[in-house]
């Protein structure tokens, strides 16, 4: 119910003055009173912003933020009660522990022996009870991040605000501390917004994971919830480890995939087209001719607990987690139950964007040309002497038409010349999905276009997108 929502974002977007680009767009979130809720997703992603704006440090270019039903959208840091902890600790190195944390209770005028009882209460809370004198150089990494949540609780925020804050650890203290942090927020109650790029911290702390992409929300769910029933391919493969491949519905709760048919869970109307996903504890081997696929091994690596096999069979790939050893070249089988089976409706890649008619009668997209028959986009116009003129001949004002172009992933190439195509860009996402690679290519221009290729490419590559106008379909702009 919403008078159970602590803090609400509403419409929320933030875009940047000085080059127009988006961090969060069309943000919509309810957190309620004593949540551990998680923004999960990979650098860029608008999560930091996102959680600036709940502390009052930017503002949103559109949207409301209300704390207890108030609206909080343009009040200052100061004024909320709201603390945040960094991944840098930002500790003062000239005061020591008790001064580190006793500096906000200090600004707020409380009498001295108010502010001596509340340090000694988060110490206590984060087990650092007696470290009052002792000088932040001293300290681990993992104390210093202690004392930088403990500055953080003593002024009693409704929300504490975690950006990244295990990031400096290591592994085994980043471990150590997330069964900590998930046993503070139980015994203090109050709600936690953290966050993260890393899955695992994710899913062993979170009561709600908000799993978001290039400034906007995938899925929201429990961590159950995100595993086990992934909205989008992307989710899927951000969270866990996946397999994941095109596919078809055949029939009432089939699907065929990766080379076989196979039983689902999933009831989606024959003939569509679906992203599954099969996770590698799922996979079961079999004797060949026992499974519904069968395959080859090509890799096995010993992982401790079991061994993560890969398996081609044909033009697809699968990884199986399994505690059953196999050999480089043995001949398999795999099998699936209805229920290690996830479909869902692939989702419509075409990328479109918009070009106009030149003087000279082709279409021009940011500079480059696109060659066309113009009279094939406009039914019933025919060029005369060089005019473009309707079916009563008269001229056509070709300074206003502007046409829709169209084209599928697969039908584009990418190239390490960054010249050689209609545009350009860079490689900001890519997903495996079993027999090729799916980018996520920003290019110079800010558009986001879906690219498949069985070649893979790095993060980050730059590259030239080419276009071939064969494989392009024209709709006139009406």
């Amino acid at each position: 119910m919403a008078e159970d929502n602590i803090i609400e974002l509403k419409n929320i977007t933030k875009r940047f003055d000085d080059d127009g680009s988006i961090a969060v767009r069309d943000f919509n979130l309810s957190v309620r009173r004593g949540e551990f809720v998680t923004f999960l997703g990979p650098s860029g992603c608008g999560k930091t912003t996102t959680l600036r704006m709940i502390a009052g440090f930017d503002m949103p270019t559109e949207g409301k933020i209300l704390l207890d039903g108030s609206d909080i959208t343009l009040l200052p840091p100061n004024k909320r009660p709201i603390n945040t902890v960094f991944q840098r600790y930002a500790l003062f190195p000239h005061m020591n522990i008790f001064e580190n944390i006793a500096f906000g209770l200090k600004l707020k005028k409380l009498p001295r022996e108010e502010i001596v009882n509340k340090v000694k209460h988060v110490l206590d809370l984060v087990d650092l009870e007696g470290f009052e004198e002792r000088s932040v150089a001293t300290l681990s990494g993992g104390q210093q991040q202690r004392i930088a949540i403990a500055r953080a609780l003593v002024n009693e925020p409704k929300i504490l605000l975690l950006d990244e804050p295990l990031g400096a650890l290591d592994l085994k203290m980043r471990k150590e501390m997330q069964i900590e942090l998930k046993a503070m927020h139980q015994q203090l109650g109050i709600t936690f917004i953290y966050v993260t790029h890393d899955q695992e911290e994710a899913l062993t702390m979170s009561d709600k994971i908000v799993v978001m992409n290039r400034g906007s929300i995938q899925q929201i769910g429990t961590p159950e919830d995100i595993y086990n029933e992934p909205k989008n391919a992307y989710v899927a493969d951000f969270i866990g480890e996946s397999n994941i491949f095109k596919g078809i519905m055949t029939g009432k709760l089939k699907c065929r995939f990766c080379g076989g048919e196979f039983v689902c869970m999933d009831d989606v109307d024959e003939g569509t087209l679906v992203d599954v996903v099969v996770r590698p504890e799922d996979v079961i081997l079999t004797a060949p001719e026992e499974g519904t696929v069968v395959g080859t091994v090509t890799a096995v690596t010993f992982k401790g607990m079991h061994y993560e096999i890969t398996v081609e069979s044909g033009k697809y790939e699968m990884v199986i987690v399994s505690t059953r050893a196999q050999k480089v070249g043995d001949t398999v089988g795999m099998c699936l139950e209805p229920d290690g089976i996830h479909v869902m409706i692939a989702e419509d890649h075409t990328t479109r964007f918009e070009a106009t008619v030149t003087a000279d009668l082709k279409l021009d997209y940011n500079g480059k040309t696109i060659e066309c028959d113009i009279c094939d986009i406009i039914p019933g116009s025919r060029i005369v002497e060089g005019v473009l003129t309707d079916s009563a001949g008269s001229a056509i004002d070709t300074d206003r038409l502007k046409v829709h172009v169209s084209i599928e992933p697969g039908d584009i190439e990418m190239s390490d010349d960054v010249d050689a195509g209609l545009t350009r860009g860079h490689i900001i996402n890519l997903i495996y999905k079993g027999d090729h690679y799916c980018y996520v290519v920003r290019t110079d221009h800010g558009h986001d276009l879906i690219v498949d290729d069985e070649y893979l490419w790095n993060m980050g590559d730059q590259v030239g997108l080419i276009l071939p106008e064969e494989k392009m379909s024209f709709a006139l702009k009406k």
